[in-house]
């Protein structure tokens, strides 16, 4: 991203009153929505929980990783299409799939997942492996390695399994890490707007890491997200924001409302 497009976008953010609280309802009022002016039309992020989020867009409402209550996205837009990135309990849910897929939902998943699919989300779901695109609602979607590869730890997330996922709006881009080490592919990630960028251990990365790969693909804004690990491996978003150039604005949310425990 260059210095003058970023500049386009927060003056025509500044114009259109961005960033804001969307009053939706009590739950969805705990979490501060930011809204984005692309070429293509404004895109609200909600964040909703650790990996779970969802985005108002030109294309329709996307949701990612929806898993814990129903209740958790009441207030929110139903979605038009569902992304899983990959398997776990914290980003894959069947019964919370179930009760967010509305009668015109579109559903895509990566391989291993969609064979964890019961038939009846199976049969409406579209599956799409690491370096694969599928267009869904006009809008570009690119499969994207996401995985571990530091000794002890590739267990966690093995290459060729899970997905990161880009976006490709009219003029601007969105990219969702999942599960991953700071990889070779995500360094390579050109043009993009924003990032959700993951950070625990021993699962992900930490936020050094994460910060230093952020410095070679750059992109206009990132949410540190997914950020609570185990066994003191929790990475605190502020520190990630002290090492991030100023070239690129960091976006804090409240990933935990209920706390980090």
């Amino acid at each position: 991203m260059t210095h003058t497009r970023r500049t386009f976008l927060q003056a025509a953010a500044m114009s259109a009153g961005a960033v804001t609280v969307l009053p939706y309802s009590a739950r969805a009022a705990a979490h501060a929505s930011d809204m984005f002016p692309t070429p293509a039309g404004e895109i609200t992020v909600h964040p909703v929980e650790h990996a779970s989020f969802v985005m108002e867009t030109p294309a329709g409402v996307i949701c990612c990783d929806p898993v814990g209550a129903a209740s958790l996205y009441e207030g929110l837009p139903a979605a038009d299409i569902i992304l899983v990135t990959h398997e776990h309990g914290d980003h894959y849910n069947a019964d919370t799939l179930t009760a967010l897929m509305g009668g015109q939902t579109a559903l895509l998943t990566n391989p291993a997942v969609h064979d964890l699919l019961p038939e009846t989300l199976k049969s409406r779901a579209s599956r799409i492996g690491n370096g694969e695109s599928i267009e869904m609602a006009g809008l570009k979607i690119d499969a994207v390695p996401a995985y571990n590869f530091t000794e002890g730890r590739t267990n966690f997330h093995p290459k060729g399994r899970d997905n990161g996922y880009v976006l490709s709006f009219d003029g601007f881009r969105v990219y969702i890490s999942g599960d991953t080490e700071d990889t070779p592919e995500m360094r390579a990630l050109a043009d993009i707007d924003i990032a959700f960028l993951c950070m625990n251990l021993p699962f992900t990365m930490d936020a050094q890491a994460a910060a230093s790969a952020v410095a070679d693909f750059r992109p206009d804004y990132v949410y540190p997200y997914h950020f609570r690990g185990r066994d003191g491996g929790t990475q605190d978003p502020a520190v990630f924001a002290g090492l991030v150039s100023d070239a690129v604005e960091v976006k804090i949310a409240n990933w935990y409302p209920n706390g980090l425990g």
